[in-house]
């Protein structure tokens, strides 16, 4: 157990010593100290404020509940980066082949590839760089923050000062420019309008403040988190309660959606409705105009200029984002408009330009060009029609036509010789005649021949004895001397099986009938035959 070794108290000092804890608690009485003089937390628990029997502790401490042992061979030091120790002249054995420092190899530098390493060149050796080993504790080794140095934050706080002095700079610059403006014009409307709007700008937007004011319409103050009421916490409402739900414009189950937990209607809830008399369209109607659109391009522009390098973020610096797409937008309008001056200037504008006249219109021109009955040119000059950049009218091989004049048969070919291949010899009409004639006599030729196509007479297979011979028509063999050339057959195989059984004398008959043969066809035993071992 793991307790104080206190002397023995009497039961009016232990109620003594609750009373002072009590008081302690209470703040009426001064916290009790350690031997450090520092305080200790009357509302700690005894457990935790008790130390162990074996630390002998004469006076309240909490030292037991921190690291009091020590580690030796912790250090807070960190890795001194950048520092070098030695710079050789020369490349030295068991170095980088690629920078010569002997405190890494060539695989782990990290120093930009040479064409020639320093082993070779032995110019421009690297110095070696200092190897430190620290043995951090269970904390060290986990703290993300271990040699961090704080004097690097610097950089970011001068980064944001030099921006806000450029934006100073520029907004009075904005200034002195209005005020140079106001005192050169010299029309008398001209300065009351720009002292109008001097002044719009320098005041404060009214209809703002008036609005900010108006928030307060539906302001429920509450007493909450102690019995009596405590601190007084605001409780706002977002909306007029003499409105009416966007959930109570339309109560048919089939209309649009609503999702209480994100209390958003997508859909329009009165789709017929007149849209002069509505005033909520649903949600999407609002994402995708006013200025939920404009705002959605608004992000769409920070992402996008982000991504190319530029130090841009929609929730860091809203204001910076609205003016970087602001210029944007004006220097896109330029580009538009000088890109349409340079196109017009090149092309010229049709829409612009006076209407052409009549005469080119129709085609009428002062040109005169006289024909004869034939149809041939006899004064003056034919319109020259424009032609292509490639070739037109070559003809090859005595051809009249161009290949791909005529077609037939899923096949192109010439007008002038109706031939389908394309490298031949123009035949003229002797060629068309020769080609029609072969066609009309292959035709004739085609129609005699299913005309005199006779059937194949069918083959008559013949009819094999047994024993190699034709067999005759006439041949019946008799049922009742096939069954016993059956037997007689099985007989004898019995008897060439089981040679003790055969008898001394043999009686041999060399007369073989057709019924005989027949028996011995159907007990033979085929040795190439597959099914030989089922037969029996």
């Amino acid at each position: 157990m793991a307790t104080a070794s206190v002397a023995f108290k009497s039961r009016e000092d232990h109620r003594k010593q609750l009373e002072l804890e009590e008081a302690r608690k209470a703040g009426l009485a001064p916290a009790e100290l350690d031997e450090d003089g520092k305080e200790i937390n009357p509302h700690i628990p005894q457990y935790m404020s008790s130390a162990p029997w074996y630390l002998n502790a004469e006076r309240p401490s909490l030292k037991h509940q921190r690291k009091w042992k020590s580690d030796p061979n912790y250090t807070k030091a960190w890795y001194d980066r950048g520092a070098k120790i030695f710079q050789a002249d020369k490349y030295r054995k068991g170095s980088c082949e690629n920078c010569g420092a002997m405190t890494h190899d060539a695989k782990t530098c990290m120093e930009r590839p040479r064409k020639k390493g320093a082993k070779w060149t032995d110019m421009h050796i690297a110095p070696d760089e200092k190897i430190e080993t620290f043995e951090l504790d269970y904390d060290g080794k986990r703290d993300r923050w271990n040699g961090y140095d704080a004097a690097t934050y610097a950089r970011v706080i001068e980064r944001y000062e030099a921006r806000d002095e450029a934006r100073r700079k520029y907004l009075k610059e904005q200034q002195l420019k209005k005020l140079e403006e106001k005192n050169n014009k010299q029309n008398g409307e001209g300065e009351v309008s720009d002292e109008e709007e001097d002044d719009d700008d320098l005041k404060v937007d009214e209809a703002k403040v008036d609005e900010s004011k108006q928030m307060d319409f539906a302001k429920v103050e509450k007493r909450v988190r102690t019995t009596g009421g405590g601190s007084t916490g605001t409780v706002r409402n977002l909306r007029i309660r003499e409105d009416t739900a966007k959930y109570l414009l339309n109560l048919d189950v089939n209309s649009a959606h609503y999702d209480p937990k994100t209390r958003s209607m997508r859909e329009d809830p009165l789709p017929d409705a007149d849209p002069n008399e509505k005033f909520y369209l649903g949600d999407n109607q609002y994402r995708v105009s006013g200025q939920a659109l404009e705002f959605k391009q608004l992000n769409i522009h920070s992402w996008e200029a982000f991504d190319k390098g530029q130090d841009i973020h929609m929730q860091a610096a809203p204001s910076q984002a609205e003016l970087l797409f602001k210029n944007y937008k004006v220097i896109k309008e330029k580009l538009k408009s000088r890109m349409k001056d340079t196109i017009m200037d090149k092309y010229g504008n049709a829409a612009a330009d006076e209407e052409l006249p009549r005469e080119l219109l129709l085609g009428q021109s002062e040109r005169q060009v006289e024909y004869d009955r034939a149809g041939r040119i006899i004064k003056g000059q034919e319109t020259a029609l424009p032609k292509s950049k490639y070739e037109e009218d070559v003809y090859i091989n005595n051809h009249t036509s161009v290949w791909g004049s005529w077609w037939k048969d899923h096949q192109w070919g010439y007008k002038c010789c109706k031939q389908m291949i394309r490298n031949s010899y123009c035949t003229g009409a002797a060629g068309i005649e020769a080609a029609e004639a072969s066609t009309d006599l292959m035709k004739t030729n085609i129609a005699r021949k299913a005309a005199t196509e006779e059937v194949p007479a069918p083959v008559e297979e013949k009819r094999l004895a047994t024993w190699g011979t034709d067999v005759p028509d006439e041949l019946v063999l008799d049922q009742k001397k096939l069954a016993d050339a059956l037997k007689k057959e099985d007989e004898r195989k019995k008897e060439v099986r089981d040679e003790r059984k055969r008898k001394y004398n043999v009686k041999w008959n060399d007369e073989v009938t057709a019924e005989d043969m027949e028996a011995y066809r159907m007990k033979k035993i085929h040795h190439d035959d597959p099914m030989k071992e089922f037969m029996h």
